[in-house]
């Protein structure tokens, strides 16, 4: 209640402010913001300590809160950010929380985005491929999801950390995308959305976040028409599984589609045949009917695809919040009013923001309208890729260099 009468209050301050006010109150505060998180990049309090663990996510929330404010990083800010990621990674594949820690799926995620987003070809080619790839089928568990690292949980965290990072690097294969819809499935609830492991309760951060991934399932499980309208009510990233229409679910289709044969032939990066029915005879054999699937491009495609129909959820009305409620005078964002801000809220604030501006969008090419803009145009951010939520360009190129290897 307190929250609700804080929003209140400052709704009520816009509604009855003169024009030239109203507009003031809605504009983003881009040089605060940049300030605040460039700030953070390069000095943190004595407190962070207690994020010991979490270096390269502070490294990924600020470095693509900057890139979405199109903000350009110094040469040397830029390399020691990539000398720093590269003493993260673990001599056996992945990266850890720090220095010296244990390989985790989650820090990978950071990590890999965080390079994707500095985007110099020294920053993409200090990824290690191939050792990646060998720790993530190590994460790999018998009923097709992953654990977050060696003797940790499984979760659909894991899940889509492993297959963003996988798909985003051009490593991802049958071997890896096996069985993971299927148990994404599994974590479906009974009134719709999905939870974070089976028998939990559904969570709107497991479905969007998580299993926002449009490969969600493998779309011969049982799947509740509950799910598929929680999540398109609850998440952001439902309106682009819908507006997509058949086109992401024929990708999700044809990617989770493998069989346990196929599986044993791929190689990352190959074309894969699957079955475009996803769906197997009694006998366990694959039906007949199969297609090819290019897991390099999944990425790519979904972005390709025009939008049919306008947002699902109320992008003015989300624009307004963050604008109103979310941003600190002094710089960065906040969960909501009477909250300190914070480099994980600023960063995703940003990205809710950006999503808001472009979602009625026809295509990926094309600049939102006047219309759908909150405030002056100059609040306008950088597009983000929403599978993976780095900005859009920076994807392009890393798309382009991973496919060239």
């Amino acid at each position: 209640m307190k929250v609700e009468a804080r929003v209140a209050d400052i709704y009520r301050v816009l509604f009855d402010a003169a024009p030239n006010a109203k507009s003031a109150m809605l504009e983003l505060w881009r040089d605060q913001h940049v300030k605040y998180l460039t700030k953070g990049l390069r000095h943190l309090a004595p407190s962070f300590h207690v994020l010991d663990a979490n270096r390269p996510w502070l490294c990924y929330w600020m470095v693509h809160g900057l890139a979405l404010l199109d903000e350009t990083l110094d040469d040397d800010l830029e390399n020691d950010i990539v000398d720093f990621l590269s003493r993260c990674q673990d001599k056996h594949g992945g990266y850890g929380g720090g220095p010296g820690q244990l390989p985790h799926l989650a820090t990978s995620y950071a990590a890999v985005n965080t390079l994707v987003t500095i985007g110099s070809e020294r920053a993409l080619s200090s990824i290690k491929r191939d050792n990646l790839y060998k720790f993530m089928l190590l994460m790999k568990d018998k009923s097709g999801a992953f654990r977050m690292h060696d003797g940790g949980e499984i979760d659909v965290r894991a899940c889509y950390t492993a297959i963003s990072v996988a798909s985003l690097v051009n490593i991802l294969d049958d071997e890896l995308a096996k069985g993971v819809g299927n148990y994404i499935a599994s974590c479906q609830t009974y009134e719709g959305g999905i939870a974070g492991e089976p028998s939990a309760e559904a969570h709107g951060g497991a479905s969007s976040f998580r299993a926002g991934w449009h490969f969600v399932k493998e779309w011969n499980a049982d799947s509740k028409d509950g799910q598929i309208n929680w999540l398109m009510v609850a998440t952001p990233f439902g309106r682009w599984l819908v507006y997509v229409q058949g086109a992401a679910i024929a990708l999700a289709q044809k990617l989770m589609a493998g069989s346990d044969e196929q599986s044993k032939q791929s190689q990352p990066s190959k074309l894969s045949s699957v079955d475009d029915s996803c769906g197997t005879s009694s006998s366990g054999l694959a039906s007949e009917k199969t297609s090819i699937v290019d897991y390099a491009k999944i990425g790519f495609d979904f972005m390709k695809q025009s939008n049919k129909i306008g947002p699902l959820f109320h992008n003015i009305a989300l624009q307004q919040y963050i604008l109103l409620c979310a941003q600190v005078p002094e710089g960065g964002l906040r969960d909501k009013p009477g909250k300190n801000r914070d480099h994980y809220h600023s960063c995703y604030c940003l990205s809710g923001l950006s999503v808001s501006q472009y979602s009625a969008m026809t295509g990926s090419v094309s600049c939102p309208l006047p219309q759908h803009m909150l405030g002056p145009y100059s609040n306008l951010l950088e597009q983000i890729h929403p599978l993976y939520n780095v900005v859009l360009e920076k994807y392009e190129e890393a798309y382009e260099f991973f496919s060239s290897e």
